[in-house]
């Protein structure tokens, strides 16, 4: 059996303070402590690189435990085994001796095994005369037994390890062809982008790569990808929409240019002249807040035809423009637009053209064709159009392309607003007295 004292190695091997290190993590077993020494073997094998041995050190280890009677390690049957280095060369599978001689240092360096060196360096056990081994020289595996608990953590922490650089590799991989992928077909499609210069970023976070990546270089290359991914896909994205739109008030704008304009009879009555003895009616009769700007068609306006022909000579102010009409009518022609004011109330005409953005998000009308109704109707009149195309939202396919038709007849002098607020209020008239 083992005596426990510290001993130094035979011949001309020097003892350092790392064998003495090993020889005392030997002596710290807990009692009952045991290990299947295969099960451990492997765990070795899973923590080699935590431990710092090699994998033909570890053969030798293998052919060592072999040696061992028990698949149990376990102190109470000893812990020594004291094969010859004929012996221990077959079982490892023919190594040379000075190869055994090597790696044997190697796991006595790692602290896995202790040299237990007879007087001459011989390897053998004595007996007493029962047959039990009383003394024995040789490899002691101890630390083995010592360190299981150690060496299974390592394992463990060596398997989630590489566990996670599996998982952290392939997202790389299909990121990587992601961005490549979608960079392709940017370029192939035309899309609009700096698209040369996120090939090159690309590239840079590829370059970063060293040959043989850790972890670390991993996640880090991994999340430079993917922010590069992820702003490539909005990017994308964005341009998608905004071909759908213009796409779709392509298509509208070619159907009301090929549409007969006599079919939007609501929004627009017969003329001025007619318009201007029903607002005389409404005014006795509803008593709506017009002023002169409302009652502006006279006759000489009147024989300049039907509005909606489009001929019509439309209202005009001081400097030319398109003229605006009271807020109060427009509310009362167009109800709807107050619940989309601040607080859910339209009280000036800021808050109407407020109202009007978020009305014109919601139709679905494009930024650049609003700019262009107030371009050309003036602020005030672009909100008051898109109110009352809220308004009869119902009765239009498509607001943005109709917008724009309304845009370019303002800008040809055939379009008037005032026809579209008083049949509105006529309209809304006639629910209430139906409701009243």
């Amino acid at each position: 059996m083992e005596s426990g004292s510290v001993t130094t190695p035979f011949g001309r091997r020097a003892m350092t303070l790392g064998m003495l290190a090993s020889q005392q993590i030997a002596e710290t077993i807990e009692p009952g402590t045991t290990r299947n020494k295969w099960k451990l073997f492997r765990a070795i094998c899973e923590a080699r690189p935590a431990l710092g041995v090699t994998d033909r050190a570890l053969n030798v280890l293998d052919a060592l435990l072999t040696f061992y009677p028990d698949n149990e390690l376990s102190e109470d049957r000893g812990l020594i085994v004291f094969p010859s280095n004929a012996q221990l060369s077959i079982r490892a599978k023919g190594m040379t001796a000075a190869t055994l001689r090597r790696h044997l240092a190697g796991l006595v360096e790692a602290g896995l095994i202790v040299r237990k060196d007879s007087a001459n360096g011989k390897r053998y056990a004595r007996r007493d005369r029962a047959g039990a081994v009383s003394e024995a020289f040789g490899f002691s595996l101890a630390p083995l037994l010592a360190r299981a608990a150690e060496i299974e953590a390592l394992a463990a922490q060596a398997v989630a390890d590489r566990e996670l650089m599996r998982i952290t590799r392939e997202r790389l991989t299909i990121c990587r062809r992601d961005v490549a992928k979608l960079i392709s077909a940017a370029l192939d499609e035309g899309a609009a982008g700096d698209w040369e210069k996120i090939t090159c970023i690309f590239r840079e976070i590829v370059a970063r790569l060293p040959r043989a990546p850790g972890i670390e270089h991993l996640t880090s290359v991994l999340d430079d990808m993917s922010l590069l991914r992820e702003e490539i896909v909005n990017q994308l994205e964005t341009l998608t929409k905004v071909k759908k739109i213009d796409a779709k008030e392509s298509q509208i704008e070619r159907h009301i240019q090929n549409s007969n304009p006599e079919s939007i009879s609501d929004l627009e009555p017969a003329s001025e002249t007619k318009q201007g003895a029903k607002l005389a009616a409404r005014i006795g009769q509803q008593s709506v807040p017009l002023d002169d700007q409302v009652i502006s068609a006279t006759p000489e306006g009147a024989r300049g035809g039907e509005l909606r022909a489009g001929r019509c000579k439309r209202p005009l102010g001081e400097d030319g423009e398109l003229k605006s009409f009271p807020l109060g009518l427009v509310l009362q022609a167009c109800p709807q637009i107050s619940d989309y004011g601040p607080g859910g109330h339209v009280g000036n005409w800021r808050e109407l053209m407020s109202a009007a953005v978020v009305v014109r998000s919601m139709l679905g009308v494009s930024p650049s064709a609003y700019q262009d109704a107030c371009s050309a109707m003036g602020p005030e009149n672009a909100a008051t159009v898109m109110a009352c195309i809220l308004e009869r939202g119902g009765h239009i396919n498509s607001a943005g392309g109709y917008l724009r038709d309304l845009t370019r007849r303002t800008e040809a002098g055939e379009f008037a607003i005032g026809p579209m607020l008083m049949s509105l209020v006529r309209a809304n008239s006639s629910i209430r007295r139906q409701v009243g």
